[in-house]
């Protein structure tokens, strides 16, 4: 196939893409106010508790069997992949370019975590609609490119969430101890210049204490009966709970991940399986609403992805260095890079011959940032403004990077 086909093949869905999102843009322009904050935050809502759940349990229910599992078992291993060279990418660029500490993390972030879902979502079916796409039959190919892309957003979600949220409240709280500090220091500084003489009162006044046994009830005491006053239980509870806060569990079982479980369990039981996929199934009518619903997903997301970059355009005082920087790791390295993971792992056997399921896998190393990386910025609040001018920039170039990386990988691949 030639080279030419292959570039029409992948920019059509790029394209696609570029003209939803700029209706996203446009509809949350200040004098048509239809795609307001309010509005996005509740259609956000509405996104990620109704429609990404339904879209992830239609396709991986489906498609997920036994055999399905075995062959898909280095994608895990693929998306920990990204996290790992992206935060490499990410600590280099933080060397290089030295951004402000409290926004280290967030650039670490944007260099390891993929839009592993959304995008994929968008582009994947649009690629196999296409008529010069080398991945075969265009209703088999979107079926099982779907049952990928869930898989990869439910995978992103966890990462993201154990990842990413970690390493940017890490940063932040660095840099909140520091200025605590520098200003407990300077408090300290200001009171030894006190001389000593001239203080004429006591610090703590004395105080008399009756010791009567009235008031003698009211004071603590501990009663030693011979039992620890905390067991082991009470321990256990209390330790699981620091974990949930710290690891932010119920971030990590996002709906999308809920979805992807119950997606599973539905493949994998053929009780389940029998009763409610495919077209002689007695409760085939579960499964196509919530296809119906998480059809939605797709141009809600995209439009909800326009409306945000908005933001970037009203953002200013952002460090240029630091973005050129995000966008050579994202773009540039981290794509080269996982060129040759992917190709030694199908060298190696570790992937199957699929082309789809291997231009998913090297998609995932050239996707843009994770759109979420916004919400944990604003859960902390810092770093707000810097992280909406990244995503402008960084989508801007993703219209040109991604129809440039599509046309590489399909040739790869086929």
């Amino acid at each position: 196939m030639g080279v030419l086909s292959l570039f029409v093949a992948s920019s059509m869905p790029v394209l696609k893409v570029l003209l939803v999102t700029a209706v996203g843009s446009f509809l949350a322009l200040d004098h048509v106010n239809i795609l307001s904050e309010d509005a996005r935050k509740h259609i956000n809502t509405v996104v990620f508790y109704v429609f990404n759940p339904a879209l992830i349990i239609g396709n991986l229910s489906k498609t997920i069997t036994y055999d399905s599992m075995v062959k898909l078992w280095f994608m895990p291993v693929n998306v920990f992949l990204t996290f790992l060279i992206g935060s490499f990418l990410g600590w280099l660029v933080n060397l290089v370019t030295k951004p402000p500490p409290h926004l280290r993390g967030l650039v670490i972030g944007c260099c390891a975590a993929g839009n592993l879902g959304n995008i994929l979502i968008i582009i994947v079916p649009a690629v196999c609609k296409e008529k010069g796409s080398p991945f075969g039959d265009p209703s088999v190919c979107s079926t099982y490119g779907m049952a990928y892309t869930s898989l990869s957003l439910a995978l992103g979600a966890i990462f993201l969430w154990v990842y990413v949220y970690n390493i940017v409240r890490i940063s932040v709280e660095a840099t909140s101890i520091d200025m605590n500090g520098s200003a407990v220091s300077d408090n300290t500084s200001e009171t030894s210049t006190l001389r000593p003489e001239s203080v004429t009162e006591p610090l703590l006044l004395p105080k008399v204490y009756n010791t009567s046994e009235d008031s003698a009830d009211s004071l603590p005491y501990t009663i030693f009966d011979g039992k620890t006053q905390q067991g082991f239980a009470e321990k256990l509870k209390q330790n699981v709970v620091k974990i949930s806060k710290k690891l932010n569990l119920k971030r990590l079982f996002a709906p999308s991940t809920n979805g992807a479980i119950v997606g599973f369990i539905v493949g994998l039981v053929p009780l389940l399986r029998n009763s409610m996929i495919g077209d002689e199934a007695p409760l085939r009518v579960i499964e196509d609403s919530t296809v119906m619903i998480g059809d939605a997903a797709v141009p809600v997301l995209t439009l909800i992805i326009g409306a945000n970059l908005l933001k970037g355009l009203r953002a200013s005082g952002v460090q240029k260095s630091m973005v050129i920087g995000i966008i050579v790791a994202r773009y540039i390295a981290l794509p080269l890079i996982g060129t040759l993971v992917v190709k030694t792992a199908v060298r190696l056997n570790l992937v199957h011959a699929d082309p789809l399921y291997q231009f998913v896998l090297l998609l995932q190393f050239a996707v843009p940032p994770a759109m979420n990386i916004g919400t944990i910025m604003q859960l902390f609040g810092k770093g707000e403004s810097e992280c909406s001018v990244i995503m402008l920039w960084t989508y801007a170039c993703a219209t040109i990077s991604l129809t440039l990386w599509c046309t590489f990988f399909m040739w790869v691949v086929g």
